[in-house]
């Protein structure tokens, strides 16, 4: 098994582009499912009123795998210890099937395309995941344009 540090290996650079541009997604698809959730339901007295719904609101509940899979993202780019250089696809794969393949990544799909709408910087960081999801990273001639 190879190892290699985080931070600076080019076998973990990929990870290292995809997280901000899924942080980011993450936090703008929250603030969409708040603002869903608020239209239905009135204001969201305190933002520890927002927490636990979060936490525990079937409404967010398709952003919770998601949530977990930043934070296993973050344990392996912020370790000080070498990480296997097998990590970094591994969990590329591992958003590549949970954003594409299981009903939360249809989910996460919808309100992306929904929320890309009215917000380009959405679109162009979507597109921008599914390349670095790609097995290799983006392809050839794959470029967008």
């Amino acid at each position: 098994m190879t190892v290699g540090n985080p931070a600076s290996d080019p076998a973990f650079a990929p990870l290292r582009d995809f997280r901000p541009l899924l942080l980011k997604a993450h936090k703008i698809l929250m603030d969409a499912e708040k603002d869903r959730y608020e239209a239905s339901h009135g204001a969201i007295a305190t933002k520890g009123d927002y927490l636990r719904l979060v936490l525990s609101h079937e409404q967010f509940s398709w952003l919770r795998p998601i949530s977990q899979l930043i934070v296993q993202i973050d344990e392996v780019l912020m370790s000080k210890q070498p990480q296997p250089l097998e990590r970094a696809p591994e969990l590329l794969n591992q958003a590549r099937h949970l954003l594409h393949d299981t009903e939360i990544g249809q989910v996460f799909q919808d309100r992306t395309q929904l929320v890309a709408r009215s917000n380009p910087e959405m679109a162009a960081m979507a597109q921008r995941m599914d390349e670095l999801m790609q097995p290799y990273g983006p392809q050839p001639g794959n470029s967008p344009t």
